[in-house]
C-alpha cells in the first residue's frame, strides 16, 4: 500500500512519514461491493478498518444507528478491548478499506508515538 493514501484518513494523517510508511507496510487493502455485510455483531474482532473510499451504514441490534465514510474506522473497540464487535457494518455502497489485523497491529504498539496517536484519534472520536 501507498504510504500516501494513508495520510488522506485522518487516523493516520498526523503520524510522520516514517511511521505511515511502516503501516502502509503492514496494511492490506480490501474492495466490497454495495450490501455486503463488513463485520457483523457479536463475531470476534480481529482487525481495525479504515474507509478510504464509499459508506456503511452500522447497525446495532437490527437497526441503523449512523453512517460512515471516507476517513471513518472501525473495528478498535472489539480490538482495544479483547470484546466481540459491538455493531454490524454493511456497505451501503462499494468500499474500499484499509485493515489492519490484531498481529499487524501488535507491531505498531511497539512503535513510540504510534499507538499514542490512534488511540488519541479514537478517544476524540467517542
Amino acid at each position: 500500500m501507498d504510504k500516501a493514501r494513508l495520510k488522506a484518513i485522518p487516523l493516520f494523517a498526523d503520524l510522520d512519514d516514517h511511521d505511515r510508511q511502516v503501516i502502509a507496510t503492514f496494511a492490506d487493502e480490501l474492495s466490497v461491493p454495495a450490501g455486503e455485510v463488513v463485520v457483523r455483531e457479536g463475531d470476534f474482532s480481529y482487525e481495525l478498518m479504515a474507509i478510504e473510499e464509499g459508506t456503511a451504514d452500522v447497525l446495532h441490534d437490527g437497526e441503523t444507528i449512523r453512517t460512515l465514510g471516507p476517513g471513518d474506522f472501525f473495528g478498535e473497540i472489539g480490538w482495544l478491548g479483547n470484546r466481540l464487535r459491538s455493531a454490524t457494518i454493511v456497505a451501503s455502497s462499494p468500499m474500499r478499506l484499509v485493515t489492519l489485523t490484531t498481529w499487524e497491529l501488535r507491531r505498531i504498539r511497539k512503535m513510540p508515538g504510534v499507538m499514542e496517536k490512534i488511540n488519541e484519534a479514537i478517544a476524540a472520536r467517542s
